[in-house]
């Protein structure tokens, strides 16, 4: 009988219930992106493998990116630097931060990301996701701190629910943070550009003078600008103006070491024409002005790179070849990597 009551008490109770009443727990699904890696690309980055691109993990990166909230006065994002229409770069000589603030050095594109082992122009970070903390906190950029950061969106519902569609929670951290930017900006992948296309045998082909520039530049640049990327990865010093910042010493900030004075790393050429202007602290407004520098001599150093020390300190040019190497140059845009 007893058994009898508790199955009839079960039975009203479950047709008591209401729609509104049934539970529908939580559903985490945020399944990885697919990335389309461009043929003879370098190796990735090793930190991509343990933080590969998801759906959700993508959009909370790119709200991030592009959300003015990171800077202490809320008037500066990752964008207002990497604009994408210029190859997410922009064309100011030395980035411009809260309240006016310049920057030490040119702030440069993002793109390709996934493909980089270094970072910044001295090389200070190997993995991506170490390497957005540096605006933040950083005075004459973003001049925050991540636990500020944190504090104006852990209230933000549209964050709060991007949170759990990520990570499965609403659990809102720096690394976190740090992590979906990074997941963003691996996605940034440009290799649609005229240049790719007549590898790939597309139809297209270079003009006369484009061909005569790209001649020009295996002969005399691609030491340097090598691989699908258009850069070694290496840190070199080849003569440039000297930034006036005293706080400029190049690779040796990373590594104290005196024979890394005034090295950079090799900057990809890839969307050149969308970037000028040109160097660690935008020394050239354009193309034809780092080419007439190189032609004419640039500074000695001892650590000068060798291909220009044993050179005379110079790359000489011709008219035409300076004419046909910004010409080849310039099919390196990617017309729908700044569009799209």
């Amino acid at each position: 009988m007893k058994k009898l009551l508790l199955n009839i008490f079960i039975i009203l109770l479950i047709s008591s219930c209401t729609k509104e009443d049934v539970y529908e727990p939580f559903v985490f699904d945020n399944p990885e992106i697919a990335i389309n890696i461009p043929v003879d690309f370098p190796v990735l980055n090793n930190s991509f493998y343990t933080n590969k691109p998801t759906k959700y993990g993508v959009e909370l990166g790119k709200k991030l990116f592009f959300d003015k909230k990171l800077s202490a006065d809320n008037t500066i994002s990752c964008a207002s630097c990497h604009i994408q229409a210029n190859a997410f770069a922009d064309h100011n000589a030395k980035g411009i931060g809260i309240e006016g603030r310049i920057g030490l050095r040119n702030a440069p594109p993002v793109q390709n990301m996934a493909f980089m082992q270094v970072y910044n122009w001295e090389g200070s970070k190997s993995k991506l996701e170490d390497q957005p903390i540096v605006p933040i906190i950083t005075p004459e950029e973003m001049d925050s701190s991540i636990l500020e950061v944190i504090g104006k969106i852990e209230q933000d519902e549209d964050y709060i629910n991007l949170f759990n569609k990520t990570f499965g929670d609403d659990n809102i951290t720096g690394n976190r943070i740090f992590n979906s930017i990074a997941q963003f900006e691996y996605t940034l992948i440009s290799a649609n550009s005229k240049y790719d296309k007549v590898k790939r045998n597309e139809g297209v082909t270079f003009t006369v003078n484009e061909e005569k520039g790209y001649q020009t530049f295996k002969n005399k640049c691609a030491s340097c600008h090598s691989t699908e990327l258009f850069t070694d990865q290496s840190y070199r010093n080849i003569g440039f103006p000297i930034n006036a910042d005293q706080e400029e010493t190049g690779r040796t900030r990373v590594t104290l070491e005196l024979n890394d004075l005034m090295r950079f790393r090799v900057p990809s050429l890839r969307n050149i024409a969308y970037t000028a202007p040109y160097g660690s602290f935008g020394q050239f407004a354009t193309l034809k002005e780092v080419l007439d520098y190189l032609d004419n001599g640039v500074l000695d150093a001892d650590n000068l790179d060798p291909i220009l020390k044993e050179n005379n300190n110079q790359i000489p040019l011709t008219v035409d070849e300076k004419e046909n190497l910004i010409s080849f140059l310039n099919t390196l845009s990617d017309t729908d990597f700044v569009t799209q």
